[in-house]
């Protein structure tokens, strides 16, 4: 049976046999976050989406209207996700030091309560910071590495995460925060010990603030390849280390083409490289971006490879997929090319074959206990370097570059 034929049918008999005797789980892992929030346990597939707003991008916090934000929602909803990651535009919401938005922190909440409704649960990222290519900088922005040094700095965070918390803790349907949409990206340290201290500083705020929720640090896949602003074992080590996953940005190219397997299995690899650095082979993890960004790949390929990727995955172990992104991007706006067909559904909230794809995977994973890691991944590279990463993915994927291809 192709993977196609598995997600027709519903469900593997193997998986469905281990999901149906109750032995598909990850033992205890989750019950931390999952005791005060069922629906939080890290032992239970998710699918969701990353949001684009269709109307207006994330400009829409500065030109706010519910009306296209509800029908986005529907459609996202109509896919079958159950949670979706949006991005607070840090200047946005905190334009001074001491100062957070009202009216800002009011549309946060009106979003909150619009995807309660939907059934959709939301991961809110605070220092974005960085976006599809764009700088979003506060103007009381410093040169690095003073967004984890320096104490006034410190303060205005402190502050900013403060409010938001405030907005979340009204609403029944929060995941938790996000640092950032790839922080490393945005604000560099000099050393990773700078940016682990901050992180374990940031990580006991958001944690005494919401309590039993999810917090995560979700960087872009260069500290999992070498060491960058944070430690790949500094982000394994926390309860539940996110990957994001761009063949493309990560260079697959130089091993193997978009449709073989360091691509459509490059989920499962660099889970098992997380996990290698955890020490802990059934460590939960979090895809929580990932998409091809191989712009030449046509819709019919990129719903193949979408498909491929998460039952891959998911078989392996993989807990909770966040898929970027929700819609295209207007294209009246300037992007980089690719950032404007990257979407599940299209910029008039059309379902495209990757939005179809999407909900036969939300009906076959969703709320099933997750399968048992079955296999126990080697310690990870002896060198954090990019070809050292790379030659261990492949050799965990077993795959022998070719056709020239290094």
């Amino acid at each position: 049976m192709n993977r196609r034929d598995f997600i027709a049918t519903g469900m593997g008999a193997a998986l469905t046999a281990k999901l149906a005797a109750g032995q598909g789980t990850l033992g205890g892992v989750g019950d931390a976050a999952g005791s005060a929030f069922p629906q939080l346990a890290l032992n239970h597939y998710r699918l969701g989406v990353n949001y684009t707003p269709s109307h207006n991008w994330y400009f829409c916090w500065n030109d706010w209207h519910m009306d296209p934000i509800e029908r986005d929602l529907d459609a996202i909803a109509g896919l079958g996700a159950d949670h979706m990651r949006i991005m607070l535009i840090w200047p946005s919401f905190q334009p001074n030091l001491t100062w957070v938005s009202p009216a800002h922190l009011d549309r946060l909440h009106a979003l909150l309560a619009a995807m309660g409704e939907r059934g959709l649960d939301a991961l809110v990222t605070a220092f974005t910071g960085q976006l599809s290519g764009w700088f979003f900088l506060p103007p009381f922005n410093k040169p690095d590495p003073a967004m984890y040094t320096d104490g006034a700095l410190w303060a205005a965070q402190e502050l900013y995460i403060r409010k938001v918390a405030q907005v979340m803790k009204e609403h029944d349907n929060i995941i938790g925060f996000d640092f950032g949409n790839e922080m490393n990206t945005c604000w560099r340290a000099a050393e990773t010990s700078i940016g682990d201290a901050w992180m374990d500083k940031m990580f006991a705020l958001m944690n005494g603030l919401l309590p039993g929720r999810v917090n995560i640090n979700g960087v872009d896949n260069d500290p999992w390849f070498a060491p960058n602003t944070f430690s790949a074992r500094a982000l394994a080590s926390k309860l539940l280390p996110v990957i994001h996953v761009y063949p493309y940005w990560t260079g697959e190219a130089k091993y193997a083409g978009p449709m073989d397997p360091p691509s459509t299995h490059l989920i499962t690899a660099m889970a098992a490289l997380v996990r290698a650095y955890a020490g802990d082979a059934r460590k939960p993890v979090w895809a929580g971006e990932f998409n091809t960004c191989f712009e030449e790949l046509p819709e019919k390929q990129q719903a193949a490879w979408l498909e491929e990727a998460v039952t891959d995955a998911a078989e392996s172990g993989v807990n909770w997929f966040t898929y970027w992104d929700s819609h295209d991007v207007n294209r009246k706006f300037a992007f980089n090319s690719l950032e404007y067909s990257l979407g599940l559904l299209t910029n008039d909230g059309k379902v495209k074959e990757q939005g179809r794809v999407f909900k036969q995977l939300a009906a076959t994973y969703k709320g099933k206990p997750v399968a048992v890691p079955s296999r126990t991944p080697p310690p990870p590279p002896a060198q954090a370097t990019t070809e050292a990463t790379w030659q261990w993915l492949l050799d965990y994927l077993g795959w022998k570059p070719k056709n020239g291809l290094r």
